[in-house]
């Protein structure tokens, strides 16, 4: 290669290797952005909590995505979500990972900094080497010799005419390594985190990197004796369990930047990697795991567990009989104990995005079971603004688009999907557990033009049959079922008689309206439970 020339015995003895192949054909310039990275990164140490240790995270924009590293881009690494697992009275968690950096730029450009923070009794958790390819002298110039032998080169970077020694990957891990224990700090070397790449478009393994970085990673680890953690092990075989139509809501953007759902999965398989280490003493930071006993808590053998997803129509108040009602708080009335229970986890004034994002889904997925039943009624709050106000909308329709948001409330950017998506979430999730989805209409209003009850059949209530037909879950359309009973009633009786089955409002049930929409919805289970038990 024009420009190389051997340095040292081993490098004049035999030419070094050629470099990496560049897999991941993502144009990253954020190392190009030194100024503003100086900037948007927080001093190291500055953490610091009187003589508390900091662990430091080293690493690339799967670690941390984007010179601000704010999701500004719809992209997170999981250094962001990897504080939550530590006790911050105990220890500071600061990611000085920084998008397009290898093993080799990160040593020569950055590391010098944050070395400078370093003491006695910190911690540095250290994944690289998804850049650690492309050419050795020229363009990013940010390959190290692939393997973790003894061979250096000397470069003269063709742009610049800069002078630069280039080291294997695991020299670079070794320099790492000796530099943190020189401070007295404590190292933790990590392989990659796994692309959304498979075998073959068949295949339902993921590709690893047992043979490359993960391999070269682990070998470095046992040489310096320091803890390796196998994310991309950890990851990869979450991911197959997840399979691939799941797996593809872990990215964005491109294969090998995750969403912030992918970042938090490799932030919680980084810990849980922690945890499996015997003898290293930061594990003993993180937060105990706390444990769920009240999901699923009905659940007796060979019966299965009826949970209900929603808003304010599905729980209310549900306290006695003038008070609000939603119908999941009163299905157990019309379906056998004997043969399944009912636990509702509806939450009042959520839609379905802030249902996700606020973390009441995953409780429920957590505890899900094969064979229990999942029933999904959202519509009534997804409506409105996306980042201002109440900041619960989705964008409309059903389709795959995507939008990143700056929520006003809190200055945080978000990716914010279709409420279709939303619901083939639910329903992707809840099958992957082996549950069964259902997707229900929202409840109808007590609203009427010239007589005639309102209908949502050209928004909620299509898109919420456009994705059960997608999908090929059942669908109860609610809205029209109990809305042609309310139409009834209005018919015969007047509108006034239809008062009775609301509170307060056109949208909040009396007993008797969460009663008479449990009746439908528990019409649809008991078939379902039938069906079951044949």
């Amino acid at each position: 290669m024009a420009g190389l020339s051997a340095l040292g015995a081993s490098a004049q003895s035999k030419a070094v290797a050629a470099p990496m192949e560049d897999r991941n054909l993502v144009v990253d310039n954020t190392l190009d952005s030194l100024n503003k990275v100086r900037f948007s990164r927080p001093a190291p140490g500055s953490s610091r909590k009187g003589d508390n240790p900091v662990l430091f995270l080293v690493g690339n924009s799967t670690m941390r995505t984007g010179t601000l590293g704010n999701g500004n881009n719809g992209q997170w690494g999981w250094g962001r979500f990897f504080p939550d697992y530590f006790d911050e009275d105990r220890i500071t968690v600061e990611n000085h990972a920084l998008g397009g950096t290898s093993s080799r730029t990160f040593y020569e450009r950055l590391w010098p900094d944050v070395l400078a923070g370093i003491r006695k009794g910190d911690w540095v958790m250290i994944e690289l080497g998804h850049n650690d390819n492309g050419p050795y002298d020229s363009g990013r110039a940010r390959a190290s010799i692939p393997g973790t032998g003894k061979d250096t080169l000397h470069v003269v970077i063709k742009e610049t005419g800069e002078h630069r020694v280039v080291y294997t990957y695991g020299e670079y891990m070794r320099r790492f390594i000796r530099d943190a224990k020189a401070k007295g700090a404590n190292p933790v070397l990590l392989s990659l985190t796994p692309r959304n790449a498979w075998a073959d478009a068949d295949s339902t393994v993921i590709e690893r990197v047992s043979e490359t970085f993960g391999l070269w990673a682990r070998r470095i680890a046992k040489e310096m004796e320091v803890p390796f953690i196998d994310i991309n092990e950890i990851s990869a075989a979450k991911f197959e369990r997840f399979g691939k139509d799941k797996v593809k809501t872990m990215f964005y953007l491109d294969r090998i930047h995750t969403s912030e759902f992918g970042a938090k999965v490799n932030a919680e398989s980084a810990a849980e990697g922690l945890r499996s280490l015997k003898k290293c003493r930061l594990s003993s930071f993180l937060k105990p795991l706390a444990y769920d006993t009240v999901t699923g808590h009905t659940r007796k053998p060979r019966r299965p567990v009826v949970f209900t997803i929603g808003d304010s129509t599905v729980k209310n108040e549900d306290s006695d009989e003038n008070s609000m009602w939603g119908w999941g708080s009163v299905l157990q009335e019309y379906i056998d104990p004997a043969r399944a229970s009912v636990e509702n986890y509806a939450v009042p004034g959520r839609s379905a995005r802030l249902f996700l994002d606020e973390g009441h889904w995953d409780r429920i997925y957590n505890a899900l079971q094969p064979g229990d039943i999942v029933l999904i009624q959202f519509g009534h709050n997804d409506a409105g603004p996306v980042n201002t106000g109440k900041e619960r909308a989705e964008l409309p329709g059903t389709g795959g688009e995507s939008k990143v948001f700056k929520m006003k409330s809190t200055g945080q950017y978000k990716v914010v999907y279709t409420y279709g998506w939303y619901l083939r979430k639910f329903i992707m999730d809840a099958r992957e557990k082996g549950a069964v989805p259902v997707v229900i209409s929202h409840t109808p209003r007590n609203k009427f033009d010239n007589g005639l009850i309102e209908s949502n059949k050209k928004s909620f209530g299509l898109w919420t049959a456009q994705v059960s037909e997608q999908t090929g879950v059942t669908f109860i359309d609610l809205n029209s079922i109990v809305g042609q009973k309310l139409q009834h009633i209005a018919d015969y009786d007047g509108l006034k008689s239809v008062n009775s089955y609301f509170k307060n409002d056109h949208s909040h049930f009396s007993l008797s309206g969460a009663r008479l929409n449990a009746e439908e919805v528990a019409r649809v289970v008991n078939s379902m439970l039938d069906v079951g038990n044949k």
